[in-house]
């Protein structure tokens, strides 16, 4: 059996744009990961709301993920894949930064795993660097995540880099997935769909074929 961790904020914890409550498992993305692997694959959620790569929020607190990242990969371990997708948080005014470094932020998380012995026999597990969904049409979180949107677009071209940089495979959130109209944050429950159909796709693909021929496409 193949382990999958699944590491990333909000839109991997399941947040629903309607309600503010929780999707049910089988609805959020690594539910729908696991139902498409089925029973050779375990997958692990590890999402966590107001996530961020590497940065301290100074309002909510207990949020940065690479406090968390190691202490999550050695408490599952021996994984075969971690699947990072995070840096939506990063977007946030309170933080400025650019989307460069957002990128380098989760590629400090994407080479401490490259980094660990958690994968099978002591070795390190491979990544999937995802570049997170756009921002975009903000109503309530509008003043929280000013200037995002543009920001935004631009993340998937500096993670790409980081993906290629650092021997992991990478995907573009973006081109599969769209916010919620309610907020521009949070993906809907077929959102959900088709990110975890389109990552069961590419999970295939990378335990199918050699790193060489599946890294950064």
């Amino acid at each position: 059996m193949r382990t999958i961790v699944c590491f990333g904020d909000s839109n991997t914890w399941g947040h629903d744009p309607a309600s503010g409550e929780r999707f049910p498992a089988d609805v959020r993305w690594p539910g729908v990961l696991q139902a498409e692997l089925g029973s050779a694959y375990r997958v692990i959620e590890e999402g966590q709301c107001g996530r961020t790569t590497v940065w301290d929020d100074p309002i909510e607190g207990q949020r940065n993920g690479k406090d968390y990242l190691m202490p999550c990969l050695e408490s599952h371990r021996p994984l075969d894949l971690v699947i990072v997708m995070l840096g939506t948080n990063d977007l946030k005014m309170r933080f400025s930064v650019s989307a460069e470094d957002i990128a380098k932020g989760a590629a400090v998380l994407a080479a401490a795993a490259r980094a660990s012995t958690c994968g099978p026999d002591a070795g390190p597990p491979e990544v999937l660097l995802v570049a997170p969904p756009i921002v975009k049409g903000l109503t309530e979180y509008a003043e929280m995540f000013e200037g995002a949107e543009q920001k935004s677009h631009r993340l998937a071209g500096h993670y790409r880099a980081m993906a290629e940089l650092h021997g992991c495979y990478f995907l573009d959130a973006g081109s599969v997935v769209e916010p919620s109209p309610l907020d521009g944050v949070h993906l809907e429950a077929s959102e959900h769909l088709k990110l975890g159909m389109v990552l069961a796709e590419r999970v295939q693909k990378i335990f199918g074929a050699s790193p060489e021929a599946n890294a950064v496409a």
